[in-house]
């Protein structure tokens, strides 16, 4: 009877040890109140107490089902509109990056990762991921519970690694230099990346979204991207002290949080100021 007792224990603790841990989600800890509207077209809620009107997180994988490029695009346009108004990306090169790298959202990759602009894994991430084949095989890529935090983290990714930083140097509107631009820092590997993504924008007027997003913008002074984030509207004349009383904020402060250089403006430039 001994011998069975330990056996059985043995063999408990055998079973305990071989179960797989759950991968850790990108957004855990997303806080989910204060729901503002809910899309056609799948799970797509947006919370303005989170991070910058990312959907809220449920824990769950939203599978998207797109049927045609047009609809992809109707989709995501206002998305990407918005990333140029917190991170400066143009609207029309993140719209073509999303639609060459997930294939319009019917892509492999993006159907099991919603991972919209093919960001492999990379030194330094944590959440969740899964394995596809692309220049290697068997690569790692990040996973999404929703395509809203792939749009995220595809301008987080741009905006935090100095070989992209020259990027934000040019026009937003310049779209033909930014696609050359993203194939001169590495994006891809593909020689032909920045003629593809012209060709997309091009096709398919996706440059209308850059002016739309500057049309909106020059209507008012400051724009208010959340409860905690707001964007002030460069004017003629405009100071960097003048806008720092206008927001009781320092000059220093401003500068810090805009990454800038130097207390140089332009009409029309956007500032983070709160």
């Amino acid at each position: 009877m001994k011998k069975i007792a330990v056996i059985s224990i043995v063999l408990v603790l055998l079973s305990s040890s071989c179960k797989t841990k759950k991968r850790t989600t990108y957004s855990k800890n997303l806080k989910t109140k204060n729901v503002i509207a809910s899309e056609k077209g799948g799970d797509r809620i947006y919370d303005t107490s989170g991070d910058k009107s990312l959907p809220v997180d449920n824990g769950k994988f939203v599978r998207f089902k797109i049927a045609s490029i047009q609809e992809y695009i109707d989709t995501f346009a206002e998305v990407a509109q918005f990333e140029m108004m917190v991170y400066g990306i143009p609207a029309s090169i993140t719209l073509a990056q999303g639609l060459l790298e997930s294939g319009y959202g019917k892509g492999e990759l993006a159907m099991k990762t919603n991972n919209h602009f093919g960001i492999k894994c990379h030194k330094g991430w944590n959440g969740d991921y899964d394995f596809h084949d692309d220049d290697e095989k068997g690569e790692c890529f990040r996973k999404y519970n929703h395509p809203r935090y792939s749009y995220r983290d595809h301008s987080k990714f741009l905006t935090t690694r100095s070989r992209y930083a020259f990027l934000f140097d040019y026009n937003p509107n310049d779209y033909k230099k930014w696609a050359y631009g993203l194939r001169k820092a590495g994006y891809a590997t593909d020689k032909r990346y920045p003629q593809k993504l012209i060709y997309l924008i091009e096709k398919h007027k996706l440059f209308k979204y850059d002016s739309k997003h500057q049309e909106a913008m020059v209507t008012r002074d400051e724009v208010v991207v959340d409860n905690t984030s707001k964007i002030h509207l460069v004017k003629k004349g405009e100071t960097l002290y003048a806008i720092s009383r206008k927001y009781n904020i320092s000059v220093a402060q401003i500068m810090q949080l805009n990454k800038m250089k130097n207390s140089n403006l332009a009409i029309g430039q956007k500032l983070l100021v709160k």
